[in-house]
């Protein structure tokens, strides 16, 4: 997935040849991932048609401030509910004359309304004619636009439309969500951070069939992880034995099954990371001896001999150098006391405590509540939350704490 993945893309037509890439452009980002809407001008109707962009974003398309089909109960088309549903407004192709009018404030269609009402970022890819391009004019409308906070995604070179060759072709539609992939990642706050995650159980294998483990489902490591990707870091995920998956570009994920595998991952990973998050629920002992073969039940007890697993955490914890280490406590009582110990006595710079005690926290639920305490003493309480906000308010922290 892309890092519009899910992003709310609202896409401008204006009445240039170069309207016919407009279906490419829809083709682009829905594959990247985003929800995408078009709102055309009444002349790039006749340019490309809006069935054929109605059908590739599987959205109704805009082009008038009334549907007026149904003469005796016609409908308005909310030019301000449109700018607010937009992360990201692409008015593509451009024209010389729309552009005159963004920068000028004109607003006689649905597509210059929306516009002047928007509150997200707006991309603007100018298409016209080599002289059109050229004229002072236009160059002034784009240093206007600029100006006003819009991004220029620049024109190509290339044979117009006219049988001219230079600057003033629409950039491809390849290209254009290229650039704006590239410019939101740009302004992500974990840009060009590494983050080393665990997640999930672990399992210790007593025999063939039988194991060790726990009741994690990885539910909140992976919140963790896609919320991490949302804000622009490279991810490594090592995760314990899980139904879930992931699918994202910076994204690596490491699948293992004990406690032993897991520390190996983590080492051959830690010295390149950031950041280490430790939300995988790792088992504290293993049988000492593993059977080749299917235990029998010969008798009504059976005693196994466990040994400590490797604690992961701590032996990162003396290892670390540059990196800012987060760890996680599930405890069933004394729950601040123990947390804090942990904190300690694993060389960790911040440690999420969830109780059992609480409603709606631990394993196997959508939900979690924590409280985050920082190595400098600072103690945030949180109140319950689904695991997708409990990963944001996590990571607003470790972003707070590495002045990232």
């Amino acid at each position: 997935m892309s890092v519009l993945g899910g992003k709310k893309i609202l896409i401008g037509v204006t009445a240039g040849i170069a309207a016919y890439k407009s279906a490419w452009l829809v083709r682009g980002f829905i594959k990247a991932g985003a929800e995408v809407k078009v709102i055309m001008t009444p002349a790039a109707k006749d340019f490309v048609t809006p069935l054929t962009l109605a059908t590739l974003s599987k959205n109704e398309v805009f082009s008038s401030f009334v549907n007026d089909d149904d003469t005796d109960n016609p409908t308005w088309n909310n030019h301000v509910e449109l700018g607010l549903w937009a992360d990201f407004f692409v008015i593509a192709p451009a024209t010389a004359n729309t552009m005159a009018k963004m920068s000028t404030g004109t607003c006689d269609n649905l597509l210059l309304a929306t516009y002047l009402s928007a509150k997200c970022p707006v991309y603007f890819a100018p298409a016209m004619d080599l002289d059109m391009y050229r004229h002072r004019s236009t160059q002034e409308t784009f240093e206007k636009l600029q100006s006003y906070g819009n991004i220029m995604i620049p024109a190509g070179h290339g044979e117009l439309a006219s049988g001219l060759e230079g600057q003033g072709r629409m950039a491809e539609p390849e290209d254009i969500v290229r650039f704006i992939e590239q410019h939101h990642l740009s302004q992500l706050p974990l840009r060009q951070k590494k983050i080393l995650l665990t997640a999930g159980p672990t399992h210790e294998a007593i025999d063939p069939v039988r194991f060790i483990g726990n009741h994690s489902s990885g539910k909140m490591g992976y919140a963790i992880a896609e919320r991490a990707l949302a804000l622009g870091a490279e991810v490594i995920l090592i995760s314990g034995p899980t139904h879930l998956a992931m699918h994202h570009s910076r994204l690596t994920i490491e699948r293992v099954s004990s406690a032993q595998e897991m520390y190996e991952a983590a080492q051959l990973h830690f010295k390149e990371a950031d950041i280490l998050i430790a939300a995988a629920a790792v088992a504290d002992y293993r049988p000492a001896n593993t059977a080749t073969q299917k235990i029998k039940k010969k008798s009504e007890a059976l005693t196994l001999q466990l040994e400590s697993t490797i604690d992961i955490l701590a032996t990162l914890g003396k290892q670390k150098q540059n990196q800012f280490l987060v760890g996680f406590a599930l405890e069933t009582e004394n729950e601040l006391e123990h947390a804090k110990a942990k904190l300690v006595r694993k060389n960790l710079d911040m440690i999420v405590l969830n109780s059992l005690k609480d409603k709606g926290a631990g394993f196997q639920t959508e939900t979690n509540k924590i409280t985050i305490l920082h190595k400098d003493g600072e103690k945030i309480n949180f109140d319950l939350k689904s695991k997708t906000e409990v990963a944001s308010d996590i990571l607003d922290e470790v972003i707070k704490k590495t002045d990232v």
